[in-house]
């Protein structure tokens, strides 16, 4: 990020740039700098590919194409799978683009080992936007709130993540209802974004576990039909549950060893209230419980992936299992 800032800001550029990873936010930030930034808002001289199948013979032609009355033609292409699938053409043609063009490749998946990434790396600059730590995205947000004049604790900022998620899109989405919601108020409070945020499968997944370390079959059951009726897949529940049970264990042992919440967030890199929650329901759970529910919960989902247990019932079997008194 800090490269193409820079870049931006002396007008130097490279011929190509790769911006990818998990944080859709950043992707779209960072390709909407480079086109403002390239263009000035000048669509002539701007081209835009995207998808698989895209027509490379044509994607070549526009990049050999001298720009209009500009310095430079701008090439966007986005999402086209060359990364994954190692074309051939696009990875001669890196070395080959002229000064004129710059093209900027926007992927979500990249194969590091591939020869087109390598020669991207060489010729040019890639930028991985991965998901940012609860640090970064605390600050992130005190800004967003700060510009509108509107304080917060980092009490409440640790609640806002809880229930917000860490994809940058979804929180930005709900700063903006949050700020509406508080419009006359200067400090925001827990109260005020339980009113207004959309709850994630996060925060369903943490009273899951709450259900399941009492012992409460019905309402663990009852927050699992809730989350299928809201069309939630039952691989990614699996998927979030497991995640949850690691961190137990994790946050358990260290804990064991003498750390305090706050070592023990620095070290697993997590957000405080995660951690805390974790402390509260781990001391329903023995370590060795926690481990078999990893273990369960594997073996699960290689039943599933093998064709061998429908998807909705292996979930509701593990969690019938472990909520079982």
């Amino acid at each position: 990020m800090r490269v193409i800032n820079e870049d931006i800001k002396s007008g130097q550029y490279k011929r190509v740039y790769l911006i990818y990873g998990e944080e859709d936010y950043l992707k779209k930030q960072y390709k909407d700098k480079l086109k403002e930034a390239i263009t000035n808002g000048d669509t002539m001289n701007y081209g835009y590919f995207e998808g698989k199948g895209i027509d490379v013979n044509a994607l070549i032609e526009m990049s050999e194409t001298l720009p209009f009355f500009a310095d430079y033609r701008l090439i966007v292409v986005e999402n086209s799978g060359f990364f994954k699938s190692a074309n051939e053409r696009i990875t001669d043609y890196i070395e080959k683009i002229p000064e004129t063009t710059i093209m900027v490749f926007v992927e979500s998946e990249v194969d590091k080992r591939g020869k087109l990434y390598k020669r991207v790396k060489e010729h040019g600059h890639d930028c991985e936007m991965t998901v940012q730590t609860p640090a970064v995205l605390e600050k992130w947000i005190v800004g967003i709130l700060g510009k509108e004049g509107k304080k917060v604790t980092k009490e409440t900022v640790d609640y806002f993540l809880s229930v917000s998620g860490s994809n940058m899109t979804n929180i930005y989405g709900e700063l903006e209802k949050l700020i509406c919601y508080c419009m006359d108020k200067e400090v925001i409070c827990i109260d005020d974004i339980k009113a207004v945020t959309t709850e994630q499968i996060s925060a369903k997944i943490f009273d899951m576990i709450d259900a399941l370390g009492f012992k409460n079959q019905k309402k663990t059951l009852d927050i699992y039909y809730d989350l299928i009726a809201t069309k939630e897949p039952p691989m990614r529940i699996l998927f979030m549950l497991t995640r949850q049970f690691n961190i137990m264990l994790q946050v358990k042992e260290l804990s064991e060893q003498g750390a305090g919440q706050k070592e023990i967030a620095s070290k697993l890199s997590m957000q405080p209230f995660i951690v805390g929650k974790a402390v509260k329901q781990m001391n329903n759970f023995k370590g060795e419980m926690l481990r078999n529910a990893i273990r369960d919960a594997v073996d699960t989902e290689k039943d599933i992936k093998s064709g061998n247990m429908d998807e909705k019932m292996g979930v509701e079997m593990l969690l019938v299992k472990y909520s079982g008194k």
